[in-house]
């Protein structure tokens, strides 16, 4: 590997940032490929979950109904508290609320594990 190469990565990145500042509509078409992007993500993320219940189905059938659900249920919110963050942190009542969720969230995840070691 070569001693250059990440001087030559960075000259590209800031090369591509001077073009998307200077040219008119760049901004959106910056925008239009990120939320492309961010679409290629939740489609990765999506094949990820199939892919893992598909290899661990019997061990999240023997967790039994109670936590499965649970843990069906904390990755819900998960998603939830993810997607929220942004408007529930623009009040501490919202912060509050938010770090609350996530901590349920935890104990939730280490009572399921718990459960499932146990066996």
């Amino acid at each position: 590997m070569s001693r250059a190469r990440p001087a030559l990565n960075l000259a590209i990145i800031v090369l591509i940032a001077a073009a998307v500042y200077a040219i008119p509509g760049g901004g959106r078409v910056a925008s239009t490929f990120e939320a492309v992007l961010l679409v290629g993500f939740g489609v990765a993320f999506a094949y990820l979950g199939a892919r893992l219940y598909r290899e661990h189905r019997v061990a999240l059938h023997g967790l039994g109904d109670q936590h499965r659900a649970a843990l069906y249920g904390a990755l819900a919110v998960v998603v939830f508290i993810i997607m929220a963050r942004g408007r529930m942190w623009h009040t501490s009542l919202g912060e509050l609320v938010w770090f609350m969720l996530l901590g349920a969230v935890v104990y939730t995840l280490a009572a399921v594990y718990r459960h499932w070691r146990a066996y």
